[in-house]
């Protein structure tokens, strides 16, 4: 009976064993710290002014207004900042207009002042894209309005390389060179150029105008072209080579 009674306490406290083993919680598993590795700051590359045009004497209203241009740019990007000034009567400069522009890795813009328009002031340009291995002198034009006295950006300029104010017609004329060349023939409307007559030159010569509405007509369509095909026109009726180029 005694016998009985031993194996019967072992068998409980066996049991009780295993309950509290079963019931303890198990140890939580030890974190490993992340290290976190400091990145060096990458440092950019400053922008610097890389050219500087100012004019006082030449431009709009000559001594009461000025233009200054500055070029800035890195290895990675360039802009062009154009500030317009006119002289208030206290004989002050004041900022009257601000342009901002992107330049298409151009590395001097070469600004120039003419008169585009024919009415005794003064207009700026400067080179803004290249094009054509630099056969196609890409500018922004700037007219100046005497009435207003404010610069009036030609938003469509940069689509007629080798702008020239053409007497002969009083207007301007663009030369695009391509595998031959076109002389396109324009007026200023607002803030844009329009343009009312083209010459194309290859191995044929065509002449086309333009309309109010936009619709061209041929004057001359696909005749033998015995021009060098480089020529450049101050008239398209009649056809007339520059003479002054």
């Amino acid at each position: 009976m005694r016998q009985y009674l031993s194996i019967i306490l072992l068998l409980l406290f066996s049991c009780q064993n295993v309950q509290e083993k079963a019931s303890s919680p198990r140890p939580k598993p030890a974190i490993q710290p992340i290290l976190k590795v400091a990145s060096k700051p990458v440092k950019k590359e400053a922008v610097k002014l890389l050219e500087y045009f100012v004019d006082t004497l030449n431009v709009g209203k000559p001594t009461r207004n000025k233009i200054e241009l500055s070029n800035f740019g890195n290895s990675d990007s360039s802009y062009v900042v154009i500030q317009f000034y006119t002289k208030s009567k206290g004989n002050h400069w004041f900022l009257k207009q601000k342009f901002n522009f992107s330049n298409d890795g151009v590395s001097s813009c070469f600004t120039a002042l003419s008169d585009f328009n024919n009415d005794g002031f003064k207009d700026i340009t400067y080179k803004s894209r290249l094009a054509a291995r630099g056969a196609n002198d890409v500018r922004k034009l700037f007219i100046y309005d005497s009435d207003n006295d404010r610069l009036i950006y030609m938003k469509n300029s940069e689509d007629y390389p080798n702008m020239l104010y053409n007497k002969k017609l009083d207007c301007i004329d663009a030369f695009l060179v391509h595998g031959g060349s076109t002389t396109v023939f324009l007026k200023i409307e607002r803030d844009s150029l329009k343009e009312f007559a083209s010459v194309n030159l290859d191995d044929k010569i065509n002449i086309r105008t333009v309309d109010k509405s936009g619709n061209r007509k041929y004057l001359v369509k696909d005749r033998k072209n015995n021009f060098d095909v480089y020529t450049r026109f101050e008239n398209f009726s009649p056809l007339e080579a520059h003479t002054t180029l």
